[in-house]
This record gives structure tokens, C-alpha cells and sequence, in this order.
């Protein structure tokens, strides 16, 4: 995920955000079934549908080699990305924050644990990953500065010689033994506490393919209680 597209989707979440709690404050109970209302919902679970292009065609060899030819998996990501956040907020605003049917608010739950399990899984864990081989590249560097500086400092105490104490001196003179050893003991916790919240949210995929799989089975039931219900706007 570059700058921007963490800038926009970032944006997008914190007003997807502040908006699922506005009911306290405002509630349309018949904005859904209006036109806009309908509008706004149809864009909704249209983006909602696309979502499934990307894993299509990830997953599926044939379709993937015909279409990484037109088009590459990357761009499809970020088209993923951004129909599952701008379709998230569509379907906020096509609540009206009438928040009393257990369908509606079943696969509005579920719509934000696949938003929000999309964005760990699209830049957090990436980060995280990226964080960690960077420390662990600064623990092996402090490493082998404390090392040849231990090695200086024995060969130090074995010889006698002037000769000898002056070849080891400038491992000791640039390092301060106590600060490397601090670092690497930071490191070290650092990078265990990392691990720890990367294994931890390793298991991102399944709350997203669950809660996915749970979103559309209630999307598929939304849609068919409007169709049998009737759509107030036409009457």
C-alpha cells in the first residue's frame, strides 16, 4: 500500500468511524427504502460484490493468467481496497442510522470486521513485517559490534604488549559496551513483542474469510427481504 492509498483509505475509515454512532444523535427510519436511500444501497452492495474480483481471480489459475494479462493483481488490490471502504460507507449512509432490524444490523457488523480485518491484513501486517526485519538487521549489527569489541577487550586483558592493546583499540574506543548491550537488549524485546502481535494477527485471514462469508450470506438475505417486502419508494 503506498502513501496515498493509505492517506485516502485511512481518511475513509475514520469517518466510517464517526458515522456508525451517529444514530445517538440522528435516525432516518425511512431514508433506506427511499430512492436515495435505494441508491445508495444498490452502490453499496455493488462494491460489495466486486470485492470478490480480486480473490476470483488470485485464486483461480485460468482466470488469473487471462486476466493479469489486461490488467495486473496489484491494481486489482487496490480496487479491492478501495470498494471494500467506500462501500462500507455507503452502506452507513444507506442505514438512514436506523439500527433496529437484527439482519441489518448483523451484516453491518460484519461488513466493518471484513473492512477492518482487510485493512490489518493490506497495511499492518505488511508494516509489521518490514519493522521486523529492520530490527532484526540492527540486533545482527549490534551483535557483531558487541562481539568484536568482547573479543578486543579479552585480547586486551591477555597480552601485555603495547602492540597488541593499541591493534585493539578502536573496536574499544568507538563503543560504548554498556550502550550495545542496552540496544541489543531493547531489540530483542522489541522484536519478541513483535513477533508476538504478528502471530496474534496472523489470524486476521480467518476472521476475514468468515466474517466475509457471513456478510454475504446476510447481504444475500437483505437484498431478498427488500425484493419480497417490496420497495416503499415505488409505491
Amino acid at each position: 500500500m503506498n502513501q496515498t492509498e493509505r492517506q485516502i483509505t485511512e481518511a475513509v475509515l475514520s469517518v466510517i468511524l464517526f458515522l456508525v454512532p451517529t444514530f445517538l444523535f440522528h435516525t432516518a427510519p425511512r431514508f433506506a427504502g427511499s430512492l436515495t436511500g435505494f441508491v445508495l444501497g444498490v452502490a453499496a452492495a455493488s462494491l460489495m460484490v466486486l470485492l470478490l474480483i480480486y480473490p476470483l481471480v488470485k485464486y483461480t489459475a485460468p482466470l488469473k493468467r487471462w486476466v493479469t494479462r489486461i490488467v495486473s493483481l496489484r491494481t486489482l488490490l487496490t480496487f479491492h481496497v478501495y470498494a471494500g471502504v467506500f462501500g462500507a460507507f455507503l452502506a452507513i449512509l444507506h442505514t438512514g442510522h436506523k439500527y433496529q432490524s437484527q439482519l441489518g444490523i448483523a451484516l453491518l457488523v460484519a461488513m466493518l470486521i471484513v473492512v477492518a480485518t482487510g485493512f490489518v491484513g493490506r497495511y499492518y501486517l505488511p508494516q509489521t513485517s518490514l519493522e521486523l526485519r529492520e530490527a532484526e538487521s540492527h540486533l545482527a549489527t549490534l551483535r557483531g559490534t558487541y562481539n568484536q569489541a568482547a573479543e578486543a577487550l579479552a585480547e586486551r586483558r591477555a597480552l601485555e604488549d603495547a602492540a597488541a592493546a593499541n591493534i585493539s583499540a578502536p573496536a574499544l574506543q568507538n563503543v560504548s559496551m554498556l550502550q550495545v548491550v542496552e540496544g541489543i537488549a531493547d531489540l530483542e524485546y522489541a522484536i519478541g513483542s513483535r513477533e508476538i502481535l504478528k502471530k496474534v494477527s496472523m489470524r486476521w485471514i480467518v476472521a476475514h474469510v468468515v466474517a466475509a462469508i457471513l456478510m454475504y450470506t446476510l447481504l444475500a438475505l437483505h437484498i431478498a427481504g427488500e425484493i419480497y417486502y417490496g420497495l416503499r419508494w415505488l409505491s
